[in-house]
């Protein structure tokens, strides 16, 4: 097997996190002889949460695991990583508004972009957290380490939104 990536993901404990965990584990994601280092990041009341997630992923006894840490810091967790899965956002309420959204998970992308200077200079950045297209150019100007091209984001959703209106 090569060396281990290290992969952080934000919001690991959530539903969306939890599943892209296993999924990566198990090598769907980077291939069965690639090893990764998975790097949980969650809210500081969501870490015992993110450690039960971590001991169903060693009970699999995933081959491709080297080792899984857990933080509650984005500077810990992002340290040299070579993938960063941002996921973890609040989710849209009721009543709420795409400016609403931005208001509340803005500043979650201002810190993890920051954070993102101490990731490897070939990192790749996918945001998942919504509204990702506005929160991945958030992260993207804050951190000044990585060029804009290894920044990307989910927009399928919204592209599914604009054909349902159009249809």
């Amino acid at each position: 097997m090569s060396q281990p990536i290290k992969v952080a993901i934000t919001g690991a404990a959530g539903q969306i996190g939890y599943s892209l965990l296993f999924r990566i584990a198990s090598g769907e994601v980077f291939g069965a002889n690639q090893r990764v280092e998975l790097n949980l990041l969650e809210l500081p009341q969501a870490v015992k949460a993110a450690e039960g997630t971590a001991m169903e992923i060693n009970d699999c006894g995933f081959e491709t695991v080297e080792k899984i840490n857990i933080f509650d810091s984005a500077e810990k967790a992002f340290e040299g990583i070579h993938w960063a899965l941002l996921v973890g956002s609040k989710p849209r309420g009721p009543g709420m508004e795409r400016n609403d959204l931005i208001k509340e998970n803005g500043p979650i992308f201002v810190n993890q972009g920051k954070a993102l200077n101490k990731a490897d200079s070939s990192v790749r950045v996918v945001v998942v957290g919504n509204p990702c297209n506005t929160n991945a150019l958030i992260a993207q100007h804050n951190c000044n380490e990585i060029p804009a091209y290894q920044f990307s984001a989910m927009t399928m959703l919204d592209q599914n939104r604009a054909r349902a209106q159009l249809a």
